[in-house]
């Protein structure tokens, strides 16, 4: 984070927080608060690199730590939005950088008002004082909740003096990720952006690898890619995991070395202006899948094409998992790691012996992106069950990502062993379908085998997502 923030106009924000005043207004108003949250010393005087927490950037574009956002809502939707944040200090500037203060924070971030974090605790006495509710992500910020606790037993003791304290406390993490979870034009762009960048750092990734290689070698490749472009830091920890490493769902070691006739798993994405692309790629080392890798790979692309076909609005969340472990199934028993009918196969779960995790996720300013998998409006009195996953519906961003990890074992032939294939991508739901955004990542075989011989040179073609 720098000083050339506001990345976006100030009028998304403002449009945001105008979106979560509306939901405070129709249950009667009251202070909401948001923080930014603190830097986190690594080790003896060396800080972690500050990333300002999700909620309060979605809701001001603000990247400083030590901020606080008040968002003061009257029962009749009048609406003021402040901000508390660092003052302006010029002999720390010298040694870490700039800092907006509160007179240019306020007019670079189009607030209503901005006070210095030194007048944090007397500044919150007089923002709930005679308010009825008071606003917080519970759970989440101790010091945050201390302080209001605080402040409330305070403001209690001035009853006599007609002063009045907030009675409720309620939790804003709900409004909050119903918000985040539909995505507006602005985190849409941001976010194709990012996933550009992700699938040309696989496209290098590829194009580099060669047996006798370590996996950080490959790590390299995709950092140098993230950043070159613009992007501020990896999503997530990186998983490079070449041979019996795929089959470790989170594998973070990427230090082993390459073996000639072992496939190469990358799980790896970019954050861009706060925002996560997550791409998973599956390809060989030496730049040719043998059979039996092939054999597997296509299983888990024609689950993935399943899933794909199976993200539209109006289905299930649910329903792309299905989709993709029906013909996860079946390809497990035509390769006859699982003997079988598909009928028992699926009803006894024996796939996950192969397949163990979900085939999607939520995907946005976080890599596991916040909101309810479960529909909010199930009622059994509709006959509908309280833990039936919840309609998907156009603007929602998720990854779909199945696979399979075949380690050694009981039934498992010697050529199959150790093969573990993932393959992941991103997808917007449309109005009819969805949006696979992160196509550009080579992913069907003849691409593969393509980038791998020239070296990275050749177009990918969009044909199936």
């Amino acid at each position: 984070m720098s000083s050339r923030y506001p990345t976006q106009p100030v009028s998304v924000y403002a449009k945001r927080r105008a979106k979560l005043a509306r939901q405070l207004k129709a249950q009667g108003g009251g202070v909401a608060l948001v923080q930014s949250g603190l830097e986190v010393m690594r080790n003896r005087d060396a800080d972690y690199p500050f990333r300002v927490d999700s909620y309060f950037y979605y809701l001001t574009g603000f990247p400083e730590p030590e901020a606080c956002l008040a968002l003061v809502v009257s029962p009749r939707g009048d609406t003021r939005s402040l901000l508390f944040c660092r003052p302006k200090h010029l002999e720390r500037e010298i040694w870490d950088g700039f800092r907006f203060g509160p007179e240019s924070a306020q007019a670079a971030f189009g607030l209503d008002a901005a006070f210095s974090m030194d007048d944090f605790e007397e500044g919150l006495g007089e923002l709930l004082a005679n308010q009825s509710t008071v606003y917080l992500r519970m759970g989440e910020d101790d010091a945050l909740e201390s302080a209001v606790s605080d402040v409330l037993k305070t403001l209690r003791g001035k009853v006599r003096m007609g002063v009045g304290a907030p009675h409720v406390v309620r939790d804003l993490s709900q409004i909050l990720d119903d918000l985040r979870l539909f995505k507006d034009k602005t985190e849409l762009d941001i976010m194709r952006k990012a996933a550009r960048i992700s699938a040309q750092a696989h496209g290098h990734a590829m194009a580099a690898c060669k047996p006798g290689m370590h996996e950080f070698e490959i790590e390299a490749e995709l950092l140098y890619t993230f950043r070159k472009h613009g992007s501020e830091a990896p999503a997530y920890g990186s998983i490079v995991a070449g041979g019996a490493n795929a089959c470790v769902l989170h594998y973070r070691a990427n230090d082993q070395r390459l073996n000639n006739g072992d496939l190469l798993l990358i799980d790896a994405g970019c954050e861009l202006d706060c925002y996560a692309s997550d791409i998973t790629r599956t390809f060989p080392v030496n730049g040719r899948f043998s059979a039996a890798q092939q054999a597997v790979y296509e299983v888990v692309l024609n689950a993935q094409y399943a899933a794909i076909a199976a993200t539209k609005p109006g289905a299930r969340f649910n329903d792309p998992h299905d989709a993709a472990v029906k013909v996860l199934t079946q390809g497990l028993i035509d390769l006859k790691l699982l003997r079988m009918s598909l009928k028992d196969a699926l009803d006894s779960k024996a796939y996950t012996r192969f397949y163990m995790h979900r085939t999607g996720h939520w995907l946005g300013m976080d890599v596991h992106d916040c909101g309810s998998y479960r529909d909010p409006s199930a009622k059994p009195s509709d006959g509908v069950a309280p833990h039936t996953s919840r309609k998907l519906e156009p603007g929602m961003v998720l990854t779909i990502e199945p696979g399979l990890y075949i380690r050694p074992g009981k039934g498992v032939p010697k050529r199959f062993e150790n093969i573990g294939i993932r393959i992941e991508d991103d997808a917007i739901v449309t109005a009819k379908g969805c949006e696979v955004y992160t196509a550009d990542a080579p992913k069907t075989v003849d691409d593969i085998h393509a980038v791998m011989k020239e070296g990275g040179r050749v177009s990918v073609a969009r044909t199936r997502g």
